[in-house]
């Protein structure tokens, strides 16, 4: 079973995880953006190398959970550190407002029937995880979800985080390889980038008032980020706290953790066993005969 791999960023297994703690830019001064972006296209390129070999092996899956605040950068991050990966063996999904179909099943049943099968790579933006975020700071939403008794308070946080560390564990005891990335991006710098969405015309289609309504429950959606955190991240399913104001580092950051974490499964291409091997020349004289 696969074992989450070493870095400043990934969030301690021992729910000790303090957000206020938890930077928003790197300790040290990172390379300048061209150098960034230099290590992030061999990067994206080592992550294609490894993607073949797993789509070949076919014995792992692997599901990468993006969480984060408004203008954090997750639909950026995913396009650029996927960008060299063969689309046929990666699938993307994001989870807005569940359907009232989704509504009639449990909340992970949505999640569970876009996961990703032995030999692709899976990409949530957002996941399950809003069944404790935004949905832990607005609880009204959970009048819509059709319990039939439903946990009141903290109980029903506690619920939750439980059947989502059962359900990754499942997973990870069935082959597939979680890394889940929270992008911690500031108060402050999400309010630039949300004056630029205002101030830039071809950026104008990402503002939504709402998310000036959401902006005020900072603080709230900070303790529950920090308690989902604290009770999802584990040896098999870790949780990394990217520091994002820095778009570029923050990238760059998110592709090495992948690539060192796939190539920590020592993934190889499968090997023929002798007797099929044997039969490649009367193949190739069949290719080479005249027609």
């Amino acid at each position: 079973m696969f074992k989450a791999i070493s870095s400043p960023y990934l969030v301690s297994f021992k729910s000790d995880f303090k957000i206020s703690e938890a930077r928003t830019t790197p300790e040290d001064e990172p390379p300048n953006k061209n150098a960034l972006k230099k290590q992030l296209k061999r990067r994206v390129g080592d992550l294609a190398k490894l993607q073949e070999k797993l789509y070949a092996a076919d014995k792992h899956a692997v599901l990468l959970v993006f969480q984060a605040m408004d203008a954090a950068g997750k639909d950026s991050t995913i396009r650029a550190v996927m960008s060299g990966v063969n689309p046929a063996g990666c699938q993307v999904f994001s989870f807005k407002r569940p359907s009232s179909n989704e509504l009639d099943h449990d909340f992970l049943w949505r999640s569970a029937t876009r996961l990703p099968e032995r030999g692709r790579i899976g990409v949530f933006n957002r996941s399950y995880y809003e069944e404790v975020l935004a949905v832990r700071v607005h609880p009204e939403y959970i009048d819509h979800q059709k319990l039939p008794d439903p946990a009141k308070g903290e109980d029903l946080w506690k619920q939750r985080l439980e059947s989502i560390r059962d359900h990754e564990l499942h997973l990870a005891r069935n082959g597939t390889v979680i890394l889940k990335f929270w992008l911690n991006v500031s108060l402050e710098e999400q309010r630039e980038r949300f004056l630029s969405r205002l101030d830039e015309p071809e950026k104008h289609w990402k503002f939504e008032a709402a998310d000036l309504d959401e902006r005020d429950h900072w603080d709230k959606y900070m303790r529950a980020y920090e308690a989902a955190l604290n009770a999802t991240s584990t040896l098999h399913a870790p949780w990394y706290a990217i520091p994002a104001d820095n778009k570029a580092f923050m990238r760059q950051a998110v592709a090495d953790i992948i690539v060192r974490s796939l190539d920590s499964l020592d993934l190889k291409f499968p090997d023929l066993s002798d007797s099929e091997k044997s039969r490649f020349g009367a193949m190739r004289d069949r290719l080479n005969a005249p027609n």
